[in-house]
């Protein structure tokens, strides 16, 4: 595959995968479970079904060499935290809060993936960060800070942290793994990780619960982060992380679609200026891979 037709591809990956990802949120209001709880049934559904994604390609899961389960390990413990956080977030604010102060990450990506790469910090960049980050600031609806919605604010602000180290470490010690068999392993490595913290009665759980558990395992975290990563693979940290910006909108919409929640004036101004954003670092993408080529 050339490299034009490779970012093409990327691009329309990554886009389907945030559509996903924008619905994830609502499942920290949907699930009656913990933080961890959701994070813990959420990652075991998936690593399952990214076992059998694997195999169904006919690729072995087997990693390459011994480092690389070591760096498996690594991610893996990042993403259980940064799923964590990121419904906790929520649980203690509100979906559009949490969301909001998850998507600082793109602006810490842009500032930070120049020391990963040994590029030079471009000034668009960091107009395109600050533009994504006044956009997201505008979705946050009017609402009287409490101590339960700033420390939902400061963990959401930490899962963004994490995910941002996520995203830089993959790029460069995980790559050349597909998304399913990279995600696999960093779900399947949550697993053991969070376990001896679960707070549920497994069979305690009612049947409905359960099919919002598979729903969250299986199209929302299987399939979208097995896109990601693969996007991932093909774009750039930075682009990956400001077209990604799109969640917080997707997740506006179907937050207004399935839990009745308006959207407010400024909501619909902040979304158009990510959506902006994210289509102009889109382009910009394109012809880097374009003139690449």
């Amino acid at each position: 595959m050339n490299t034009r037709s490779s970012s093409h591809t990327g691009l329309i990956e990554l886009h389907i995968a945030v559509l996903l990802f924008g619905g994830t949120a609502l499942f920290s209001k949907l699930i009656p479970l913990s933080a961890l709880d959701i994070t813990l049934l959420r990652c075991a559904v998936a690593a399952v079904i990214l076992a059998l994604i694997v195999k169904s390609t006919g690729t072995r899961l087997r990693l390459k060499t011994q480092k690389d389960y070591f760096i498996a390990v690594g991610l893996g413990v990042i993403v259980s935290l940064h799923w964590v956080t990121y419904f906790a977030s929520m649980q203690l604010s509100s979906v559009a809060i949490g969301m909001i102060a998850f998507f600082t990450y793109p602006v810490m990506t842009v500032l930070i993936e120049p020391i990963f790469t040994g590029t030079k910090l471009k000034l668009a960049d960091l107009i395109s960060g600050v533009s994504v980050l006044c956009g997201v600031g505008l979705l946050i609806p009017e609402a009287t800070l409490g101590n339960d919605v700033t420390l939902g604010i400061m963990i959401g602000i930490f899962s963004a942290m994490l995910f941002t180290a996520r995203n830089l470490l993959h790029k460069r010690y995980f790559s050349e793994y597909s998304g399913p068999q990279a995600m696999f392993y960093q779900t399947a490595v949550a697993v053991p990780f969070l376990l001896p913290w679960h707070q549920a009665d497994i069979s305690a759980i009612e049947n409905n619960v359960w099919w919002l558990i598979l729903l969250l395992g299986v199209f929302f975290t299987a399939a979208p982060h097995a896109l990601f990563t693969s996007a991932l693979r093909q774009l750039s940290a930075k682009t990956v992380s400001l077209v990604s910006c799109l969640q917080p909108l997707y997740g506006a919409v179907l937050a207004l679609l399935l839990l009745g929640e308006e959207l407010a004036l400024k909501t619909i101004i902040g979304g158009a200026l990510v959506v902006i954003t994210a289509i102009y670092e889109t382009q910009q993408s394109r012809k880097a891979h374009r003139i690449a080529k």
